[in-house]
């Protein structure tokens, strides 16, 4: 047997560096520059401002983790994007993920300094940890804010919407509501890909007012129907399937179980409920990014709002009259958890 080193231990304790490099680099826009083309060390330091030194650090580091790709080495060396950094980070691309990583930059990051404080207290270490205010509440009252958390969640989830839209037999069913359905992007995935469905997108009236925006955008609204209400205190639409996505682990248990039951009461016979999450695996051992997810829930919400695996998600749906359950697999982080009516 090999004799342990602790070289893993300080690559994960380093690990907030790396992430670091990645947030900065996507703040500058740097990314989106590279889609241009190839640059050298002196073109990104004349583009952004940048001393010589840390400028080569950060940009060799994300070379050294895969997210650059540099040709050469020296003075003559160009940067560029990978492929995975060249359809994810840029701005440009319709499945740029890099407004969630800038929220993280501009908010996340300093927030998880507190995650000793949050552990023990199981209080919120965000705005609403210090003023009182909830984080929807304030959001909802800004509009250029709100709309940048609307395009921030857009980009997370616009590539598990696009797999779920191919991996689900939608064609088996007619109506679809999608519960906090935010800017609409799930209902418009899908009226694209499945000419017979016809669908709603519920959500406050704020976040109602840029989903329809966005439907009209499309010429959809004569598949989509943007409703407000409140999923708490009104009754969810009726539907052949109830999709919730990123929804359920915002909340406290009872709220969760209250959400399930709604749908179960909202469905038609023989209708699914599908939450899309990053489920935590069952023996909560391999998904890494799952488990940060919940942890981020705790830094912004308190422990009252969690992520969860799909056999909790089974037991809540058994309890609400649920028959039958299966999970599609998205992602290695991510999957659609389906209850049967």
């Amino acid at each position: 047997m090999d004799e342990p080193t602790p070289e893993r231990i300080m690559s994960v304790a380093s690990g907030y560096g790396v992430s670091k490099a990645l947030l900065t680099a996507t703040s500058l826009g740097l990314f989106g520059r590279l889609a241009k083309g190839a640059m050298s060390l002196e073109d990104i330091i004349a583009e952004y401002g940048l001393r010589q030194r840390p400028a080569m650090d950060v940009l060799d580091l994300l070379v050294s983790v895969g997210l650059l790709d540099r040709k050469g080495d020296g003075q003559g060396a160009l940067y560029q994007n990978t492929p995975e950094t060249a359809e994810f980070l840029d701005p440009a691309k319709p499945r740029y993920v890099g407004g969630i990583i800038e929220l993280w930059e501009n908010r996340n990051f300093g927030f998880w300094a507190g995650l000793t404080n949050a552990c023990q207290t199981g209080e919120p270490q965000s705005e609403s940890g210090k003023t009182g205010e909830g984080f929807f509440e304030s959001l909802y009252a800004d509009p250029a804010r709100l709309e940048a958390f609307m395009d921030a969640m857009t980009g997370s989830s616009r590539f598990l919407f696009e797999r779920l839209s191919t991996r689900f037999p939608f064609d088996r069913y007619k109506t679809v509501a999608d519960v906090g359905g935010a800017d609409g992007l799930l209902s418009r995935l899908l009226a694209a890909s499945h000419n017979h469905l016809s669908l709603v997108t519920l959500d406050l009236p704020a976040v109602t007012a840029i989903a329809q925006k966005r439907i009209e955008e499309e010429g959809l609204s004569d598949r989509i129907s943007a409703v407000s209400g409140d999923f708490f205190t009104d009754p969810l639409p009726k539907a052949d399937i109830i999709t919730m996505g990123m929804i359920l682990h915002d909340w406290d248990l009872e709220k969760k179980k209250l959400l399930v039951r709604k749908a179960y009461e909202a469905l038609e016979p023989s209708g699914a409920l599908m939450v899309i999450e990053s489920l935590i695996d069952d023996a909560r051992r391999e998904n890494t990014f799952g488990l940060f997810l919940s942890l981020n829930m705790l830094i912004e919400f308190g422990d009252r709002a969690f992520d969860y695996t799909a056999s909790e998600f089974i037991e809540w749906g058994r309890e609400a009259g649920f028959r039958r359950f299966e999970v599609i697999p998205l992602t290695s982080q991510s999957s659609a958890a389906v209850a049967y009516k």
